[in-house]
């Protein structure tokens, strides 16, 4: 009996250590009727959310996110704005000088949980709610709003009249539930950064003037009432001058929306892709760019569900909207009056987030750069694929310098929004990011690093993944220890600086001792030229590793005994019975971030005997 006990208590262990492994995830379910009226630039509805407990904890409050009072005066994005060093030119203090009608705000006028009424309160831009029956373990409750709104002057990301003119770019506009996860809550207040939220499916409905064309998140349930820019389509008879959209969205996390009497809609239908839909207004004479706009949106789409995994959706959508270019639930706003390099730049960016902000979905809050970084990293190599680039990550490289010179740089980790200068936010997430992904290529080789990439995509998509989930699938693909990596790079500001220090000659043997200058150890390669021609490329691995990638480069490779990183230097032995040494390089790659490439490369002109020195 002792023994069966024991085993009993042993299994229920294990399965109880499986079960917090598993990473569960809240479910969102959204039915929204909201009618907007263009004239007042107020909207308002009801909002029906079906939510799915799937933590293992019981939930007493909830919280959800009320975006639109951040464009209030004297909101915390309105004084972040007006307090930091370099503001969001967009921004600066345009909030502090709203008047009253041109404001965002949400009220929320009722809300019930289960048909009965909850108390709540709002405070900046997170109503907080008390519960009053809590959400137990594997179960669901259902939560019934009315809200009103009114949509601010275009800012920042979401808002009418744009600088473009167009009338509407609606993004986080509705009362949108916080997400809670393996960390708790994350009721964020809304400063202008990041986003976070549930996957869950959307079914609106938008009801407003017959004369406006929307384009929104999901897939358009009644196109023969709306006549929705398909050819032979007419459209139907509106009520009272309005009409209604409405949308279906499958296991998304957000839900956006454009509006625009001007908008003209083409659609392109892709082979081995999403239908394509391209919405901006006529009569602004970018007509021409924006009909070569999808050649490069297929091929870009095309390249990347081969580079990274595939698409998930059946349709993906280009609004002209917005302030600039801004990622949404199976679409983008971006602003159109561009050159085409400048729309097809843009456009393949934020196309790019569906896979890591859309799919993947990190908490960009705490890791933007697994978003941004990411994005920016495929980015680059599908502009160097387009325009025959030899180096597709050298702008990513020069913007890190470039923050490190300027003495600004802060940690990977830090919260988006507590970044003390918008600078290093932004070379943080979207350069450096990149250069640490281009950087862990060279550390576990590229065609190992290529491979573990489309495994983790495939592992984590739809599970908010975080920098561990990420370091995990890389060293379960290469077989190398990578946590000292993270732990340099993304939680501090430590640098790299590798140089040759000395050599000298011994008999048939040159000894060229490398230094470590930085205070981040790396693997390092030294390519080394002997005055016949003959080259070779000798390896040091970092001990922290455990291991050593294998060769990438098609001449002589040798790998030498490990780097411990307590070691500041690493004397390399060469033989040179046959020929002089003439040069040494550290990194013939460039992967490597080494802040100070000068002292890298060492020509050697004449040797002289051992204790002379050079």
């Amino acid at each position: 009996m002792k023994t069966y006990f024991l085993m009993l208590s042993m299994c229920l262990f294990a399965l109880g250590t499986f079960a917090q492994s598993d990473r569960w995830q809240q479910k969102a379910d959204y039915e929204m009727d909201i009618e907007l009226d263009v004239k007042t630039h107020k909207f308002g509805g009801t909002q029906r959310l079906e939510y799915y407990n799937n933590s293992p904890d019981t939930l007493h409050k909830v919280y959800y996110h009320l975006y639109l009072n951040a464009f209030q005066p004297g909101s915390m994005m309105d004084v972040r704005s007006r307090t930091i060093e370099d503001p969001d030119g967009r921004v600066k203090d345009r909030i502090s000088k709203l008047q009253p009608n041109e404001i965002g705000y949400q009220k929320v006028t009722s809300l019930k949980q289960n048909g009965k009424p909850l108390k709540y309160q709002t405070v900046g831009t997170i109503l907080e709610v008390e519960l009053n029956k809590p959400i137990l373990p594997q179960s669901k409750t259902v939560f019934a709003m009315e809200f009103d709104a009114q949509v601010p002057i275009q800012i920042r990301r979401t808002g009418r009249d744009n600088k473009e003119g167009v009338a509407y770019s609606m993004a986080q506009w509705f009362p949108k539930l916080a997400e809670y996860d393996y960390e708790g809550w994350h009721p964020d207040p809304y400063v202008g950064r990041e986003f976070y939220g549930i996957w869950g499916d959307f079914d609106v409905k938008l009801t407003l003037d017959e004369k406006y064309v929307v384009a929104a998140t999901g897939y358009l349930q009644n196109a023969k009432e709306v006549g929705h820019g398909y050819e032979g389509i007419k459209k139907g008879q509106p009520k009272n001058g309005k009409l209604t959209w409405h949308f279906v969205a499958p296991n998304v996390h957000d839900f956006t929306f454009a509006a625009d009497p001007d908008f003209q809609h083409k659609i392109v239908p892709m082979q081995d892709g999403p239908e394509l839909h391209f919405f901006w207004k006529k009569d602004q004479g970018i007509d021409d760019v924006w009909n070569k706009l999808p050649a490069y949106l297929e091929q870009a789409i095309l390249y990347t569900n081969n580079r990274v995994g595939k698409y998930p959706y059946k349709v993906y959508s280009v609004v002209q909207g917005g302030d600039g270019g801004m990622e949404y639930g199976m679409l983008t706003l971006i602003t159109g009056k561009r050159s085409l390099n400048s729309l097809v730049g843009v456009t393949v960016h934020e196309m790019l987030h569906s896979w890591f902000q859309f799919v993947l979905a990190t908490n960009e809050s705490l890791y933007a750069w697994m978003d941004e970084g990411f994005n920016s990293y495929i980015g680059n190599e599908i502009e160097a694929h387009v325009n025959g680039k030899q180096d597709a990550h050298g702008g990513s490289y020069n913007s890190y310098f470039y923050v490190i010179k300027r003495g600004i740089e802060e940690p990977l980790s830090t919260h988006a929004d507590h970044f003390e200068k918008n600078a290093a936010y932004s070379i943080a997430s979207y350069s450096k990011g990149a250069v640490f992904l281009h950087q862990l290529s060279y550390i576990m080789g590229q065609e190992t690093f290529d491979r573990a990439f489309k495994r983790y995509y495939e592992e984590w998509k739809f599970k908010h993944p975080n920098v561990n989930d990420f370091m995990r699938i890389m060293e379960k693909e290469s077989g190398l220890q990578l946590q000292w990596y993270k732990q340099y790079f993304v939680n501090s500001i430590k640098t790299i600086d590798y140089g040759v220090k000395n050599t000298f000659t011994e008999g048939d043997t040159t000894y060229v001792t490398i230094e470590r200058i930085g205070k981040m150890p790396m693997p390092t390669e030294v390519k080394v030229t002997l005055a016949n021609g003959d080259e070779t490329t000798y390896y040091m691995p970092l001990r922290l590793m455990r291991g050593a990638k294998k060769s990438e480069i098609e001449g002589k490779w040798v790998q030498l005994s490990d780097w411990p990183w307590t070691h500041p230097t690493y004397t390399i032995a060469i033989p040179t019975k046959d020929a002089k040494l003439k040069k040494v390089e550290i990194d013939p790659s460039g992967k490597v971030a080494d802040i100070d490439r000068s002292n890298n490369i060492l020509e050697v002109s004449y040797l002289v005997e051992k204790g002379a020195g050079l």
